[in-house]
């Protein structure tokens, strides 16, 4: 064999693996009728594929390849332990007949799974903090630790919720099925949650090199639009809003060194103009429904930034005002520490800074980078050193992400500088 062949097809079996994964694996899910199966088909899959694609070839649907090939693994994996079981030989028999074949399934029928998932995921049976993070587990990937980041919770307790929600699922019978129309607004606050958590790791990544990854955004805009699709409702039409109006800026959040970009100093010209536009839209269609919703707010916020021709010339009055009004729907303290960047901007750095002190002497946001990176930027622009450098120290501590992590370091420079 080749080394260089079987490098270059190890290299794409791995890119598989991080973009297909997560769907290779919410169609196995719904194929065998049990998360833990799927999950040990899915690594039997990829792990053929290292050995068996650089002697035989990639195949022309790489995808379609993985489901066929972990399914069959797992019926096998069935069978073999049925000699001691013969209720297993009864569920290989089942799962052949019912399954069909994977490879000739449509495509917008195995895009369609991760949102059956979701929904799955998302079902009413299950405590909402379980929903939450069962989805992000299994429909994009994330790893418990960054899971446990996006929650502000510790990661054990976080791995218990998905054991607990799986073994519920399987004990309860909950069916891998879109809702029936009639049952979609009563399952649609969570797994409005779950996709704006999604896009919230993909916008800002919590761990690793990159501080985006445009897979687990685009994954969410995906979702975001085929939820609006089955229930316009005005928060599904707010949500997607919000995603494309940040989405829009992505290009422009990092340099061509992969430093990152402040938004006061962005090259708006890099901004998606045709996103923007979109998200403004929706922004208009879910406010003239009346029925203003938490996610609806937050993109008229964005909508504001984006349609600033400059950072100077930014309406902060406006986007305070709405601040007030989220935070009088959703009573967050992320939220009320957003309201208090934007309050520092309109009246002044002493101002926000004190607003800033009131929620971290509450101890909601002690290990909340976010909080202190915000607290010793206030600092800094109110020349107050010594106290700017203590709490851009303890922002980087609480830092898992490289880019974020190379930003408060240069920070902590030139104030030394």
């Amino acid at each position: 064999m080749n080394l260089d062949h079987a490098e270059s097809v190890r290299q794409l079996v791995d890119e598989l693996y991080r973009d297909e994964s997560s769907r290779v694996l919410a169609t196995l899910i719904r194929l065998l009728g049990d998360f833990d199966l799927a999950e040990e088909a899915l690594h039997d899959a990829f792990a053929a594929a290292v050995s068996q694609w650089p002697v035989d070839g990639v195949p022309g649907n790489p995808r379609a390849w993985l489901v066929s090939t972990g399914r069959f693994k797992a019926i096998d994996g069935i069978r073999r332990r049925a000699r001691f079981d013969n209720d297993l030989d009864d569920m290989a028999d089942r799962l052949e007949s019912d399954a069909g074949d994977p490879a000739a399934l449509a495509q917008d029928v195995i895009k369609d799974d991760h949102l059956r998932l979701v929904f799955t995921c998302c079902h009413p049976a299950l405590s909402p903090d379980a929903r939450i993070a069962l989805t992000l587990r299994t429909v994009c990937g994330l790893t418990t630790e960054e899971i446990a980041s996006a929650f502000l919770t510790p990661v054990p307790t976080i791995a218990q919720r998905i054991v607990r929600a799986k073994a519920k699922i399987r004990a309860a019978g909950i069916p891998y099925e879109l809702p029936a129309e009639h049952e979609l607004p009563g399952r649609l606050d969570a797994v409005l949650r779950v996709i704006y958590l999604v896009f919230n790791e993909g916008y800002s990544a919590s761990s690793g090199h990159a501080l985006v990854r445009a897979d687990l955004a685009a994954e969410a805009i995906r979702l975001a639009r085929r939820l609006c699709s089955l229930l316009p409702d005005a928060e599904c039409l707010g949500l997607l809003a919000l995603v494309l109006l940040h989405d829009a800026r992505r290009p422009a959040r990092t340099s061509s060194e992969g430093d990152l970009v402040l938004l006061e100093h962005q090259d708006r010209s890099l901004w998606n103009d045709a996103q923007i536009a979109e998200g403004a839209a929706l922004v208009e269609r879910a406010l003239r429904t009346g029925e203003v919703g938490a996610y609806t707010l937050q993109a008229a916020i964005a909508a504001v930034h984006c349609q600033a021709a400059d950072f100077e010339s930014t309406d902060w009055s406006e986007i305070v005002g709405l601040y007030d009004v989220l935070f009088g729907i959703e009573r967050s303290p992320v939220v009320e520490l957003n309201r208090a960047v934007a309050l520092a901007m309109r009246d002044g750095p002493a101002t926000g800074l004190s607003a800033v002190d009131a929620i971290l002497e509450r101890g909601e946001l002690a290990q909340y980078q976010p909080a202190h990176a915000a607290r010793a930027d206030l600092f800094r622009r109110l020349h107050r050193v010594d106290e700017a450098r203590a709490a851009y120290e303890r922002a980087l501590d609480l830092t898992g992400e490289e880019t974020q992590r190379r930003f408060l370091e240069r920070r902590l420079r030139d104030l030394s500088g």
